[in-house]
C-alpha cells in the first residue's frame, strides 16, 4: 500500500513522533484543522502502510535501574546483513539494531544489562554469529525530538489538504475561520454577495463529525471544515471569504 505525505499526514507524524503517548486524534485535529475521525482514519493508513512502524517508550535504563547501556558498533558480511541483523535481535539485552549501508561498520547493535558481565555476554554472542565487534561505547543519554520540516510553519495554511484533478481543476480541504466573511450566512447569500467566486463550489461540509450535502440554504458556520472545488484552480483571492481578515 503506498500513501501520500501531504500536509496532514507530516502533521500527524510530527505530533506523533513528539509524544505519541499523551497525543490524542481531536487534539491533533484541532491543531491540523480536521475533523478527529479524519485523524484516526490517516493514522490507520499510515499504519498499514508501514510509515508508521510502531510506538516505543523512551526508557533511560540508569534511571530505571542503574542498568548499563552499550552500542557495540560492528561490521557484518553484506549479503548476511540482514539476516544477522535479525538474529541479533533475539539476544537477550538488545533493545535495538540498526543497519547501514556502509560495507564497514554496518550494524550498530544497542544493549542493556545490569552489570559489566550481562553486557560482555551480548558482545560474545554477537561474535558466535559471526559478526565481528569494531568499537564499543557506553551510552550516558539519548534524546529524541520530532522531524521539524513535517511541523506546522510559522505561517499558518488555511487548507489541509489537497487534490489537483485533470483539466486544472482543484479541491482542498479548508477550516473556516471565527470571523471569516462568510461565517454565518447561507451559501446562497454567500453568492449574492460576491464572496463566492466564480468556478468556487462548495462539496461539502462537516460539521460535528457529520457530512453534510450542501444547498443553498446551507449556511456556513465558524470550525465548519469545508470540501471545496475551483474550477480551473485556486486564485490568491478565492479563499478570504473562509479566512479571517487578519491572518
Amino acid at each position: 500500500m503506498s500513501i501520500r505525505l501531504d500536509d496532514v499526514n507530516k502533521r500527524i507524524i510530527h505530533a506523533l513522533m513528539g509524544d505519541a503517548r499523551n497525543t490524542s486524534a481531536p487534539m491533533i485535529a484541532e491543531e491540523v484543522g480536521v475533523s478527529p475521525a479524519t485523524i484516526r482514519n490517516r493514522i490507520s493508513q499510515l499504519e498499514d502502510a508501514g510509515i508508521i512502524r510502531g510506538y516505543h517508550a523512551n526508557v533511560d535504563f540508569d534511571a530505571a535501574d542503574e542498568m548499563l547501556t552499550t552500542l557495540y558498533v560492528a561490521t557484518a558480511p553484506i549479503e548476511e546483513r540482514a539476516r544477522l541483523a535479525q538474529q541479533a535481535r533475539t539476544i537477550t539485552g538488545v533493545v535495538n539494531v540498526r543497519e547501514f549501508m556502509a560495507g564497514e561498520e554496518n550494524l550498530h547493535v544497542l544493549a542493556t544489562g545490569d552489570t559489566i558481565e550481562a553486557v560482555n555476554d551480548v558482545a560474545r554472542e554477537l561474535t558466535t554469529l559471526g559478526i565481528g565487534i569494531d568499537d564499543e561505547k557506553f551510552l550516558r543519554t539519548e534524546q529524541f525530538q520530532s522531524y521539524q520540516p513535517f511541523g506546522p510553519t510559522e505561517t499558518h495554511q488555511q487548507f489541509s489538504d489537497y487534490i489537483s484533478l485533470a483539466g486544472g481543476n482543484e479541491v482542498i480541504e479548508l477550516t473556516v475561520d471565527d470571523d471569516a466573511p462568510i461565517a454565518g450566512m447561507t451559501l446562497e447569500h454567500a453568492d449574492n454577495e460576491g464572496l463566492l467566486e466564480d468556478g468556487l463550489l462548495v462539496v461539502s461540509i462537516e460539521r460535528d463529525d457529520s457530512v453534510l450535502t450542501p444547498t443553498g440554504a446551507s449556511e456556513v458556520q465558524a470550525g465548519d471544515i469545508l470540501t471545496v472545488l475551483s474550477r480551473g484552480g485556486f486564485t490568491d483571492t478565492m479563499l478570504d471569504a473562509f479566512e479571517a481578515a487578519e491572518r
